[in-house]
């Protein structure tokens, strides 16, 4: 029975990619007739030799600064953004604030970057603007909800204990939660800044600045060669930012 189960799903998924492909109208024969796969060839042949040209890598080397950049501010201002709505949001302050909050939180997370890059264009024009806020905004939605969850599961008795000596709310939570939660922030922090780093470079295909707005430029105008140069320094930033937050996160989080 189990044997016929299994053979009845590989040919409903055949089936569905047989499907899949008549709907879509794809043309393989594309792909090889008429020099096809000699013309894309020649077009990665091109990738191969990057631009190196000093005024072109000054020209990256201001985009990766500007991609870092916004990636660091965009989470920062999430960090900070995402900490005052899980306050609420995990119940500190009655329901009807947590249910505000997290309502808040769902939609800030449900709308993807590029989206969120797309409006803030409109709202604050081409550039670097843009794209931070787009970061912020997604990254404090999906920040605010690990920093809930991370509240509500935190120990009690410690802010308890305090509260009981005679310390304030804000004493009580600064002295008494937030050290033991500090590693688990920082941890979920250093996650999203590495995400961002690498949605920074995207954004700019849609006017948000950075490497990815260049990449957008050099394409479009068919320039192989200068693309390629960043591409490379996209994968160079990326690396870079994945080694220190790996720094980071033995210094502050394992240790």
């Amino acid at each position: 029975m189990n044997r016929l189960i299994n053979l009845l799903l590989v040919f409903v998924i055949l089936g569905a990619v047989a499907a899949s492909f008549a709907y879509l109208s794809l043309d393989l024969e594309a792909l090889v007739d008429n020099g096809g796969l000699g013309q894309m060839g020649g077009y990665a042949t091109r990738f191969l030799s990057p631009d190196l040209s000093a005024g072109h890598l000054r020209a990256v080397w201001r985009g990766a600064l500007e991609t870092l950049a916004m990636s660091g501010l965009g989470t920062l201002l999430a960090i900070a953004l995402g900490l005052l709505l899980a306050l609420p949001a995990a119940g500190r302050f009655g329901w009807p604030l947590q249910g505000a909050a997290r309502l808040v939180l769902n939609a800030l997370r449900a709308i993807p970057e590029l989206v969120w890059a797309a409006l803030t264009v409109l709202a604050a024009g081409l550039g670097p603007n843009a794209g931070t806020l787009a970061l912020a905004l997604h990254t404090a939605g999906v920040l605010g909800r690990l920093f809930a969850e991370a509240l509500e599961n935190a120990p009690a008795e410690p802010a308890a204990a305090l509260r009981l000596q005679g310390a304030s709310q804000v004493s009580a939570f600064c002295f008494g939660t937030l050290p033991n939660l500090w590693p688990q922030l920082l941890a979920y922090s250093l996650y999203r800044w590495e995400n961002n780093i690498r949605m920074a470079s995207v954004l700019g295909f849609v006017g948000a600045g950075g490497l990815g707005q260049m990449l957008y430029t050099t394409l479009s105008l068919f320039q192989e060669a200068q693309a390629s140069t960043v591409i490379i320094a996209m994968l160079v930033l990326v690396l870079l930012v994945d080694a220190l937050s790996d720094l980071l996160r033995q210094r502050y989080v394992r240790a």
